[in-house]
């Protein structure tokens, strides 16, 4: 288990933050292993973890390194956690190889998209927005439980056959938690952690397509949340057949981002992303603007005009005979236009053509800078 800071150790108990122990993890390391069934190496293969709640990492990063050493030619590993206290959240980005600082409701991650999901909610209940500052005993103050949110907003993101890996107390695993593992997973199996300070149980299963809850499951279940299979500990030794995560290609579309970012977050995202920033490249993008125009070798004839027209180079200040000033801007827009043509054959039947042809327009946009009562008006011509 990886050292937790003293400064944080106050947080525990706090805001329902319960680490997951060391001796679990090692337990359920054996269980998981990676898609080997494009061959090895698996070179363009990547699989994806997330931790929603990720803490300080530790269990993310043990998890990764573990895989990682033990199946040294298999896919490559890309971790992802989102955290809530900003504290453990800079933390893990220490160790992460991605990580949100931000309430798990305000990041966008795309569905079916990840390959293990590693959940160690908070325990407890959440509030109501009408809730009072006081601990709210009274259940009209309360939301659901925590691990049923987390459960419910975090599994859709498994791709079908992703792994879950869910620690939460026993006795939290209501009907409507029992009924959303047995309908949307499979293969499930339930073990009580090493570490009983919390009561805490690990539940792993594969996610499927969505049906009817098996009964046997909703039993198994039902006698867990009881206590009636606190003697299923989490055997040290896995000798059942392992729980397979599947991979993807390499480079394939992922969305994961903050819907908001605090100031450090968008600092650490322009440090990171600053060779591609507009400000950093202003000489090369701007160097057009700024080089010198050469006179052309003839005079522009009106094939010439026509064509810096449509190239958007009819640009800048100019004068009329007639001494009126415009700044001007030109460009070519297209123009889609619909045509019908109908028939009728000597039977009656009526048959219509519908023809669509893209036509490009210059168009001039200007404003006149000429003194006296026109002065700032836009003048459009095309």
């Amino acid at each position: 288990m990886a050292l937790i800071f003293q400064r944080l150790a106050r947080n525990f108990i706090k805001n329902g933050y319960f680490p997951t122990d060391g001796e679990t993890l090692s337990r359920i390391l054996p269980m998981l292993i990676p898609d080997l069934s494009g061959g090895v190496p698996c070179e363009g293969r990547t699989i994806r973890m997330l931790d929603p709640c990720c803490g300080e990492g530790a269990a993310l990063a043990d998890l990764c390194q573990g895989l990682c050493n033990s199946w040294p030619n298999g896919p490559f590993i890309e971790t992802y956690g989102v955290e809530f206290d900003q504290e453990r959240a800079w933390h893990a980005k220490t160790i992460v190889q991605s990580v949100i600082h931000s309430d798990i409701h305000d990041v966008v991650i795309k569905p079916r998209t990840v390959g293990l999901l590693f959940l160690n909610p908070p325990y407890g209940f959440g509030l109501k927005d009408n809730a009072t500052g006081a601990v709210a005993s009274d259940t009209n103050e309360r939301a659901e439980r925590l691990e049923r949110t987390f459960l419910k907003k975090t599994a859709p993101l498994l791709m079908i056959g992703g792994v879950l890996v869910y620690i939460i107390p026993h006795y939290a695993l209501d009907d409507e938690i029992r009924t959303y593992l047995a309908r949307n997973f499979t293969d499930l199996r339930f073990f009580m952690a090493p570490e009983q300070q919390f009561k805490q149980c690990v539940i792993v299963g594969t996610k499927c397509k969505p049906g009817h809850p098996r009964k046997d499951v909703l039993d198994m279940l039902t006698r867990a949340q009881a206590g009636e299979l606190n003697d299923q500990e989490l055997p040290r030794q896995w000798t059942q057949e392992r729980y397979v995560v599947p991979s993807v290609a390499y480079g394939s579309e992922f969305d994961f981002r903050a819907v908001r970012l605090d100031g450090p977050q968008l600092a650490q995202e322009l440090d990171r992303w600053q060779n591609s920033l507009l400000w950093t490249g202003f000489d090369t993008t701007f160097s057009q603007a700024k080089s010198e125009h050469r006179r052309p070798l003839r005079d522009m004839t009106k094939w010439h005009l026509a064509l810096a027209l449509a190239a958007g180079q009819v640009t800048g200040r100019i004068e009329s005979k007639d001494g009126r000033v415009f700044l001007i801007k030109g460009d070519t827009f297209k123009k889609k236009e619909r045509t019908v043509a109908t028939q009728v054959d000597d039977n009656g039947n009526v048959t219509e053509t519908i023809t669509m042809l893209d036509r490009f327009v210059p168009v001039i946009n200007a404003i006149d800078f000429t003194p006296g009562d026109r002065l700032g008006q836009i003048v459009k011509i095309s």
